[in-house]
């Protein structure tokens, strides 16, 4: 009974982290939107960064991991200014302009940067007729929605304009090459150690809580330059607002990714990685449901091309998933069995209702081994 129990209380853990990576991360959109009416750009990502940070650097210490080696530090400075600062601020400046459901659209294509900018992978990506097709179908899904700013007629009581909407587009997509190429550098800095190094190594929120911490000086430091910090007033800010960025720190800085982090560790990364396919539904209908932004079918049609354009990307690692092998290899072995039974004479000959009987005596005692 209690083996019982503590496996049905590991899934629930499984489901409720799960239920945070996928609502979570994908209402930071929506957050960020809401937050913009009362700070501006640099001051939201500095007060978001500048909290989750030293917090989670803090739960680090208590719970005693290394929270300082220069080299990786540095490390992971360089990668939080591509990863945090660059591409969130390309997110938290264009939705003063667009709808959050067109930025998490177009940053659910980032799949297409990484084959184009993952050089030592291009013979491997680029000789995969999916991954070619996956790369062409993700720039015609967000192409799509450019067309759309682009070519339709203006709204009279849209305040923005086409240029302004097309401009932050195109901000959008910069960010999400910056995440991609912080995310490589992250990635291939990390293979090219050795084992020694590794194990001198920072733990993964160790690491993160400096990528925020360095995302937020760059904010910080970007806020007080443009003068933002110096006409800001927290008086003025909305509940509402406040409510907006507390979200964002606690739950989508800090929780959704202890979330994440604690998946990849007892889940497969290709089942994790689904997230990437529920982010924009979620920003998506909160945008239709909570925000002033018309979400069109041009809309509904581009994100629906661009996930299956993620889809083909990433087929070859999700065709080698254990779950579908998995299904496969049964699937395989039921068809042997028809094959075999099949052979067997008609039930009227009793030699072969003898074969048949002891075949499936076989099976029986296969499976209680």
């Amino acid at each position: 009974m209690s083996t019982n129990n503590s496996s049905n209380q590991a899934n629930l853990k499984v489901i409720l982290a799960y239920l945070v990576v996928y609502i979570v991360w994908g209402s930071t959109f929506f957050f960020i939107e809401k937050a913009l009416n009362s700070f501006p750009t640099f001051v939201l990502g500095s007060i978001r960064f500048l909290s989750a940070g030293p917090i989670l650097l803090l739960y680090c210490y208590l719970k005693g991991y290394k929270i300082w080696d220069r080299k990786s530090a540095m490390e992971a400075s360089l990668v939080g200014f591509l990863l945090l600062f660059i591409d969130m601020a390309a997110i938290i400046w264009s939705e003063q302009f667009i709808s959050s459901a067109i930025v998490a659209i177009i940053s659910a294509a980032t799949a297409i940067w990484f084959i184009l900018f993952d050089r030592p992978k291009w013979k491997q990506n680029f000789g995969t007729p999916a991954i070619v097709a996956g790369v062409l179908l993700g720039f015609c899904g967000v192409f799509m929605l450019f067309a759309e700013q682009i070519f339709m007629a203006p709204d009279i009581h849209d305040t923005i304009s086409k240029e302004q909407k097309t401009i932050a587009m195109f901000v959008v997509t910069l960010g999400t090459i910056g995440w991609t190429i912080g995310s490589l550098a992250s990635k291939y800095l990390q293979e090219r150690k050795s084992d020694e190094q590794k194990s001198k190594d920072l733990n993964v929120i160790v690491k993160t809580a400096w990528q925020m911490i360095t995302a937020g000086v760059a904010f910080t430091t970007v806020a007080l330059l443009s003068g933002e910090y110096s006409s800001f007033d927290p008086s003025l800010v909305a509940k509402n607002d406040w409510f907006s960025i507390t979200y964002l720190i606690f739950f989508g800085s800090i929780l959704a990714f202890s979330c994440y982090i604690w998946l990849l560790q007892v889940r497969p990364a290709t089942e994790v990685s689904t997230y990437a396919y529920v982010n924009p539904i979620v920003a998506l209908l909160l945008a239709q449901l909570f925000t002033s932004h018309e979400v069109t079918q041009i809309q509904i049609g581009g994100l629906l091309v661009v996930l299956f354009s993620v889809l083909l990307m990433n087929w070859n690692i999700y065709k080698n998933n254990r779950f579908i092998n998995a299904y496969r290899r049964k699937k395989k072995l039921k068809t042997i069995k028809l094959k075999r039974l099949k052979t067997m004479a008609p039930k009227s000959s009793i030699p072969r209702i003898i074969e048949i009987a002891d075949f499936i005596d076989k099976e029986e005692d296969r499976k209680k081994k």
